[in-house]
């Protein structure tokens, strides 16, 4: 009896060590697959970083107008080829303010990067450096002056291009007479630069040119161009030429001129598009817009955007693979292309923005 007992005994135990052995097999085995689970979680994790694709904000001056709709098209051409989230956005109105409110949020998004055209590039100085504090990219256009930026891009030199656009229109007037300047806003950069140009080149070569009425604000709307058009032909009955900054100041002037019956009288320049200027280019109201292609600028800021957010340099000389930014100039932060071009009612057709 005792030793059935003892046999039993050793059974259990033999039974009970197998059990174990048994058991710590089966941990081993969870181990094991836990380990490779993690293992290929990781792996996952690390190629979705690998792929993770940049969020670029473009803040633009206004939403709705030509010129920024063509910006936009740009933007939509980047992400498309490069799938990072590159998206524009811009108030309705164009106010400084409401840009600020808008860099607040995308602050608080944490997006890689932003992009702006300011209204006022002083008045977002303060809401940029806080972007960059967090670690946000910022790239400015159209402010060479900004100096809470990672870059600032700029199509060309802007001086040189006041200087051509009055040059076109001195040669138009004859070199005399009496003109008027427009420019979007009286904070806007890029304007300011244009039309100081141009006014000191005119004092300094066409003395017998006299301007008018200082600088006209048209807050980027045909509408405001084309009153304060009016006000200045009733109160300058002799003017003969007009110089316009924003997209929308050639328009609202040759409409001004053409109701007035002074086509052919008053010569009107300016940055413009053909899909804005056209109708007048063709009918005389307009003798010559220039511009650069905002899609491009779109583009370009794009790119030099996520560079930065790369970590990557921009260099003077470099080609950023966009027309008109093939060589650029780096002058501290700013970086210049050569991206302007004229249009007359002889070569608009080759254009279709």
């Amino acid at each position: 009896m005792v030793r059935l007992e003892a046999m039993v005994a050793n059974g259990t135990r033999k039974q009970s060590i197998n059990n174990k052995e048994d058991d710590m097999k089966f941990d081993f085995k969870k181990l094991a697959l836990g380990v490779a689970l993690g293992f290929t979680l990781l792996g996952g994790a690390a190629a979705v970083a690998q792929d993770a694709k940049h969020e670029i904000v473009t803040v633009v001056k206004l939403s709705g107008i030509a010129w920024f709709n063509r910006m936009e098209a740009g933007v939509a051409e980047y992400a498309e080829e490069t799938g990072n989230n590159a998206t524009q956005v811009g108030p309705a109105s164009a106010d400084a303010a409401l840009q600020v409110q808008m860099i607040e949020d995308l602050i608080a998004r944490n997006v890689n990067a932003i992009t702006v055209v300011p209204n006022s590039p002083e008045a977002l100085e303060p809401v940029l450096a806080k972007a960059l504090e967090a670690g946000i990219k910022v790239v400015g256009h159209e402010a060479s002056s900004l100096e809470n930026v990672t870059y600032d891009v700029e199509a060309f030199d802007n001086a040189a291009y006041g200087v051509h656009l009055m040059e076109a229109l001195a040669q138009d007037m004859g070199g005399e007479g009496e003109y008027a300047v427009f420019v979007g806003h009286l904070t806007a950069k890029t304007h300011n630069e244009w039309v100081d140009a141009a006014i000191a080149y005119q004092k300094e070569k066409y003395p017998k040119m006299t301007l008018v009425g200082g600088k006209i604000e048209s807050n980027e709307q045909q509408q405001t161009a084309y009153q304060k058009t009016k006000e200045l032909l009733r109160t300058y009955p002799n003017l003969k030429g007009i110089q316009g900054s924003a997209g929308e100041d050639v328009v609202g002037a040759a409409l001004a001129v053409e109701e007035a019956g002074l086509t052919g009288k008053v010569t009107i320049v300016g940055t413009s598009l053909v899909s804005v200027a056209g109708p007048y280019l063709e009918t005389g109201e307009i003798k010559m817009i220039s511009f650069w292609d905002p899609a491009k600028a779109g583009i370009a800021m794009n790119k030099v955007a996520a560079m930065a957010i790369e970590g990557k340099e921009v260099t003077d000389g470099m080609d950023l693979g966009v027309e008109g930014y093939n060589s650029v100039k780096l002058d501290g932060k700013v970086i210049y292309g050569q991206a302007w071009v004229d249009v007359t009612k002889d070569n608009m057709d080759e254009y279709d923005f």
